[in-house]
């Protein structure tokens, strides 16, 4: 018989309320309102999403990472475990109780990542991020990762989405260095999203990890230039 989930922490943001359950050692949920977010034992969607990414700017000097969206860690343990000893990975996440939980409860499921010497933990909309390192004069990143609990799909608003409209791509594209990655994680594959990134001047490979099940699609996007 399994063992009943059980509350260990939740948190209350008014319009939000958000909840960490546990069964067992190692069992998780992560929960919007009573909508599970994340189950610690179906992750391999987000561990494609950081190792495919980083394994393609892992041969740089010093590849530098953004990931958006920290979760339950599962990307940015793939990532690191992609990445050199001298990378720089900053992770953009917007409510600090993830963190929290990430450097708690959840840390042995990644084998502490976030505690990781190569990580940088900022309180802050990677959407915000990405729009400071496409300004004149700022440090790119060699791969920017998206990783939020909802990805591109038929309701974004092609041209103003802070994350997969056309306006957001094209400042995306900016941000990155020359032969940069952008890995987006999705639901489920979308055309008009494809297209777009393509207008914005990145070639695209699709992926869906896995066999069987519920099979979610990653992106990996690849600035043209030398």
């Amino acid at each position: 018989m399994a063992k009943p989930w059980q509350t260990i922490d939740k948190t209350d943001h008014g319009d939000n309320v958000l909840e960490l359950r546990k069964r067992g050692d190692r069992d998780f949920l992560l929960l919007v309102n009573g909508r599970v977010l994340m189950n610690s034992s179906a992750n391999r969607s987000e561990v494609a999403l950081g190792e495919q990414a980083c394994r393609l700017v892992a041969g740089r000097g010093q590849p530098r990472v953004l990931i958006g969206g920290l979760g339950m860690g599962f990307t940015l343990r793939a990532a690191l475990d992609a990445l050199p000893g001298s990378a720089q990975v900053v992770v953009a996440e917007l409510d600090p109780v993830i963190v929290t939980w990430c450097r708690g409860p959840l840390a042995g499921l990644t084998q502490n990542a976030v505690w990781d010497p190569r990580v940088t933990v900022e309180t802050d909309d990677v959407a915000a991020v990405i729009i400071g390192a496409s300004l004149k004069g700022a440090k790119r990143f060699d791969a920017i990762i998206i990783d939020l609990y909802v990805g591109p799909g038929a309701d974004t608003d092609p041209h103003y989405d802070p994350f997969y409209g056309s306006l957001a791509l094209s400042t995306t594209a900016e941000a990155l260095s020359a032969g940069g990655v952008f890995a987006i994680w999705g639901e489920n594959p979308d055309t008009a999203f494809e297209q777009r990134l393509v207008a914005a001047g990145f070639t695209i490979e699709r992926l869906r990890p896995g066999r069987g099940g519920l099979r979610h699609v990653v992106y990996v996007a690849k600035k043209k230039g030398a």
